[in-house]
């Protein structure tokens, strides 16, 4: 028939679906015979368990607004409500709250893993940039969330973010004006925050979207950071990396049931167990674990305007990775300059992250300086090691170090055989 869709599919009510709307042809082509690098390492199983992450959130969240009251005579009330009388609202306030630390859990690691093996490199930068936008708007709902409970560590962290803005010049006390919807942190304030917080998880969804196509036009990177150069190189991508995804999602749902069901306030903070009091300041103002980097490097910085800048640029400094690199190899495997450098910076972050879960007094100011400068240091320096790095041999194919034994320097990937060596099967160890 005319303007009908051919479908391969012998299952008639698929095939007359499918005719129509081509969704699975189109699920079969870039979920099924996708032609994937044989060579993903359980990193990569990091992307698929963000989506899943997200799609958690969304739905305790929905069933969470339904019982939930943005005001703030009611605010802390309805959240005990919600787990004290609602069926199972305990199990879904756990789940969301917890699911908050888990998705950043999965996203830096997901992040770490695209600095080590390069992928923000040509031709993916714009994958690399939504990806850090995705980042960005995480934060935000992240922020917006944790104010929700209206606790003492959720108003008075309002209150402090909130005023980091003043720091702007001109515009910086509209911008909070704006925020708060009046004058102080009020019931304004938490209607805004709640509407904010309910919008971005489907903004993150369709930017999630944009993301996924943008790696199925580019491709997807590997270990080795090599382009795929035949056949022999990929694998589809279902039932291979279905069933390895598979393995990652049942160790992640272990993980989060664990701590939901037996340590559900390991993330979380006491004080946001006690009505928000405007009156009453808690001894410490402590952002949630996975703000306290960057927490860290704004109090690293003596002057406001500057710590605020500092802080901010540590995030946007990802937005022009693909241009500071300047190496044309992508893989740390092959850098030994770049991997040692990234390393650093990683144990950087964790280090800022202890300083900013401490009062800045005593070891912990000029070791967050320290700190800091480690990491923008890293970042500073990457156009150098461009120039002055000298990569180990790269493989001449994807497929090459999978199926042939070759004993590769610890940390590469080893290059071409040796003039008149054969390949050898590869040998079980």
């Amino acid at each position: 028939m005319a303007g009908l869709h051919k479908s391969d599919f012998q299952n008639p009510v698929i095939n007359w679906v499918d005719t129509r709307l081509p969704i699975f042809t189109l699920m079969t082509k870039e979920y099924g015979s996708f032609p994937t690098p044989k060579n993903f390492n359980y990193f990569w199983n990091f992307g698929a368990l963000a989506v899943v992450n997200l799609f958690v959130m969304i739905a305790t969240g929905i069933f969470l607004s339904m019982n939930y009251n943005a005001s703030t005579a009611n605010a802390f009330d309805s959240v005990e409500r919600i787990m004290r009388d609602v069926n199972y609202g305990w199990l879904l306030r756990y789940a969301h709250a917890n699911g908050a630390s888990m998705f950043f859990i999965i996203i830096y690691t997901h992040i770490f893993r695209g600095m080590y093996y390069g992928s923000y490199k040509a031709p993916r930068e714009l994958l690399w940039m939504s990806g850090v936008t995705l980042f960005l708007l995480l934060m935000a709902a992240a922020f917006l969330g944790y104010v929700l409970p209206w606790g003492q560590m959720s108003y008075w962290g309002a209150t402090v973010i909130t005023n980091l803005f003043s720091a702007i010049p001109v515009v910086g006390n509209w911008i909070v004006t704006l925020l708060w919807g009046g004058f102080s942190v009020d019931n304004p304030t938490l209607n805004r925050f709640f509407s904010l917080h309910y919008l971005l998880p489907f903004v993150i969804t369709g930017v999630v979207f944009l993301h996924v196509v943008a790696l199925h036009i580019t491709g997807s990177n590997n270990p080795l950071g090599i382009d795929v150069k035949s056949e022999q190189d990929t694998l589809p991508f279902h039932p291979y990396y279905t069933a390895k995804d598979s393995v990652g999602m049942a160790v992640y749902f272990l993980i989060f049931a664990t701590i939901v069901f037996f340590i559900p306030n390991i993330f979380g903070e006491a004080d946001n167990y006690i009505p928000a009091n405007p009156l009453q300041t808690p001894n410490a103002i402590v952002p949630e674990w996975y703000f306290l980097p960057f927490y860290a490097i704004l109090r690293a910085v003596p002057n406001k305007l500057l710590g605020v800048i500092a802080m901010f640029g540590s995030i946007l400094v990802w937005f022009v990775l693909p241009w500071l690199d300047t190496s044309p190899v992508r893989s740390a495997r092959f850098r030994p300059i770049y991997r040692w450098s990234l390393r650093l910076m990683a144990v950087a972050l964790f280090v800022l992250g202890a300083c900013g879960a401490h009062h800045p007094e005593g070891i912990w100011v000029p070791l967050g300086r320290v700190a800091a400068f480690v990491y923008f240091a890293h970042f500073a320096l990457l156009p150098v090691w461009g120039y002055v790095e000298r990569p180990l041999p790269l493989p001449e194919s994807i497929s090459k170090p999978v199926l042939t034994t070759r004993i590769f320097p610890r940390g590469g990937g080893g290059g071409p055989l040796p003039s008149g060596a054969a390949a050898k099967p590869m040998e079980k160890v």
